[in-house]
C-alpha cells in the first residue's frame, strides 16, 4: 500500500524532505502523498522514514492504494532504475 497524510497533519515540515522518493508535498491544506510514488520506503530503507519522523503518528497505510511488498519492489525498480536489495 502507499501511505497517505490525514487531516491531523500540523505542516511542520519534516516528512517532505525525509521520503527518498518526492512522493511528499505540501497540498492546500496539509501534506500529500503521492501514491504513484509512494514505495513505503521499500529499496530504500528498512520502514517509512515519514512515519519515523512524523510528531502526530498522522501517516497510516492508505486503503485506496493497496500494494504488496513485492509491487511496491517493482515501483521502487521503476522509479529509480535500480533493483532493491
Amino acid at each position: 500500500m502507499a501511505l497517505m497524510i490525514t487531516d491531523e497533519c500540523i505542516n511542520c515540515d519534516v516528512c517532505e524532505p525525509e521520503c527518498p522518493n518526492e512522493a511528499i508535498s505540501a497540498g492546500e491544506e496539509y501534506y500529500v502523498i503521492d501514491p504513484a510514488k509512494c514505495t513505503e520506503c521499500v529499496g530504500h530503507f528498512e520502514e517509512p522514514q515519514c512515519q519515523k519522523v512524523c510528531p502526530v503518528d498522522c501517516i497510516p497505510l492508505d486503503p485506496g492504494h493497496r500494494e504488496t511488498k513485492e509491487e511496491l519492489q517493482l515501483k521502487y525498480e521503476k522509479l529509480t532504475g535500480k533493483k532493491a536489495a
